[in-house]
């Protein structure tokens, strides 16, 4: 089952595509193409139809996986996930090293590959999140860097686009209960994520993050109060020290419960996910298997 999103990467994913077909069908695979028109559509699909197949592959960004994984969360026995990634920031596919906006490669990493157990978030009660639930001024940096910065700089565009936030920065009072721990402060930016990289600024190591342990990592920025504090951050994040930072907790957990003043915006996989005074967190080990 292949769910395409036609949009996603301004229609690029043609070119190639009957090729990529090709190697499908000669690998053993009868494919069946399902065209989303709207949002949500992939998850529709994927809940109606995924049980009747072996393998359901996504053509689209990494919304698109999320909408996919959002309906095998229905399914008691959902089959193996393949992504094609096509978006703009591909975040997941860097996560997993799978090529991005080229449907032979991968194409050939789906046949080549191996199913892996990877953790899937849960939102509240009802919604879900593939790799990252965020909230705070710098979950929008990783759309927001200009695309030829990203090519010229790699990580570090993504690093000067945050500081050119920094005057703009909320302070959120915010009380955050998670395993074996509590905090309660003001910070700039928060998340709860199953992702090698965070808002495009923070990348972890290999040994941090682990994508089927039952695991989430959950980031506070805290607020420094001063510009010395703002340095000591970029530090940490350019060099990858953030044990050494006053002003970053990151720990591993199962779940997190997050307390606010005042209505709070977040992000699900970079799409808008609702304004909450109250929200849980969860981590729910290993229900889906992608393959990479």
């Amino acid at each position: 089952m292949l769910i395409i999103n036609p949009a996603a990467g301004h229609g690029g994913y043609e070119e190639n595509f009957g090729e990529a077909l090709r190697l499908l069908d000669g690998a053993g695979y009868r494919t069946t193409l399902f065209y989303t028109t709207g949002p949500l559509q992939a998850t529709e699909y994927a809940a109606r139809y995924a049980k009747d197949y072996d393998t359901v592959a996504c053509v689209g960004g990494d919304g698109t996986l999320s909408e996919v994984i959002a309906g095998l969360m229905t399914l008691t026995d959902p089959p193996d996930v393949g992504y094609f990634p096509m978006g703009t920031t591909n975040d997941i596919a860097t996560t997993l090293g799978l090529p991005k906006n080229d449907t032979l490669s991968a194409a050939r990493c789906l046949i080549q590959g191996t199913p892996h157990p990877f953790d899937v978030g849960g939102f509240g009660k009802d919604a879900y999140f593939a790799y990252i639930a965020a909230f705070g001024a710098f979950t929008e940096v990783s759309y927001t860097t200009p695309q030829d910065q990203k090519k010229a700089l790699g990580h570090l565009a993504y690093v000067l686009q945050g500081m050119a936030l920094l005057p703009k920065l909320e302070s959120i009072p915010t009380v955050v209960e998670y395993d074996g721990g509590r905090f309660e402060g003001r910070v700039l930016y928060g998340s709860m994520s199953n992702s090698s990289s965070v808002a495009g600024m923070i990348k972890f190591t290999d040994s941090m993050v682990q994508l089927g342990d039952g695991l989430s990592e959950l980031v506070l920025v805290k607020d420094p109060g001063n510009m010395e504090g703002v340095g000591d951050i970029l530090s940490a994040v350019l060099t990858q020290t953030y044990e050494e930072s006053e002003n970053l907790l990151i720990v591993h957990t199962k779940k997190a419960r997050f307390h606010f003043e005042k209505p709070v915006a977040w992000t699900r996989d970079g799409e808008a996910g609702g304004e909450f005074t109250d929200v849980e967190l969860c981590n729910y080990n290993a229900p889906v298997r992608i393959i990479f």
